[in-house]
């Protein structure tokens, strides 16, 4: 695969080098599970031209891949950031840095018990369709889907309409926090049928502190952080970072609507 770093100004040389834009990743830089637009790949490089730019997703690095890289062109060189899993696995410039296991924090046996519930829960619900993968482990979390990570584009729309009325989320997190009252656990709801549960603190935020230490790796220190997402209401999983004190928060509602505001607040 090809790289893309070698044609944007270093770090130090960007005009605003004490700027860093973060972005989710569904609805905010593409559909949901779908593939980033050109256009929108268009104007990120503009903007990288400017300031450093990096994701913040849930997802693991290979559906980040899927949507924002391509078969050419891996995702690590059109970001200068990359947080996959809220930055448990993250990228600086195209290298890997240092990452967390929820696996190791948690314990083989409270996981398997969490597990359990989860999938008990799941076959007790009633839902127009059920698919697989109920339940995906990922390096800094699991990600629970009560129709299933296997549904189609269609029927993961028809789930979401189906969840806005019947909350079948919003209930299997209350259900989880009252039986794993002291796991110390963070629950967030993203995307279209799932949500994930993490260790508290483990957020999106977690991804900055690879932002604040980049003071310590080149010099430059990121005053200014603007973080994009869909899911910054209480309970969405890009409330804590749109709501967090280091960063400019700003709501989108879908990747026309960032490309939007981009423009607008930096003259794009």
């Amino acid at each position: 695969m090809t790289t893309a770093t070698a044609v944007y100004p270093t770090l130090e040389e960007r005009p605003l080098k004490d700027t860093i834009v973060l972005f989710d990743v569904d609805e905010t830089l593409s559909k949901a599970r779908r593939s980033a637009t050109p256009e929108m790949h268009e104007l990120l490089s503009r903007l990288r031209h400017k300031c450093a730019i990096g994701y913040v997703g849930g997802s693991n690095y290979v559906k980040q891949q899927e949507q924002l890289g391509n078969a050419t062109t891996e995702v690590t060189s059109l970001f200068d950031f990359c947080f996959s899993e809220n930055g448990l696995v993250a990228w600086r410039l195209g290298k890997p840095l240092q990452s967390n296991s929820f696996i190791k924090w948690l314990g083989e046996d409270k996981y398997q018990a969490l597990a359990d519930f989860c999938l008990r829960y799941i076959s007790n619900v009633k839902l127009p369709r059920k698919r697989g993968t109920f339940v995906e482990f990922r390096n800094g979390m699991i990600n629970v889907s009560p129709i299933g990570r296997n549904a189609s584009v269609e029927e993961r729309n028809e789930f979401e309409a189906y969840d806005k009325v019947h909350n079948i989320r919003r209930d299997m997190v209350e259900a989880l926090k009252k039986e794993f009252p002291d796991y110390g656990l963070s629950y967030s709801i993203g995307g279209q049928i799932s949500f994930d549960v993490f260790p508290n603190g483990w957020d999106k935020t977690y991804c900055l502190q690879h932002v604040e230490a980049e003071k310590g790796i080149s010099g430059v220190e990121y005053k200014t952080i603007h973080f994009f997402g869909d899911k910054c209401f209480p309970g969405g999983n890009d409330y804590e970072i749109y709501m967090d004190p280091r960063t400019i928060g700003h709501a989108v509602d879908g990747p026309e609507d960032t490309m939007k505001q981009l423009k607008e607040i930096f003259d794009l």
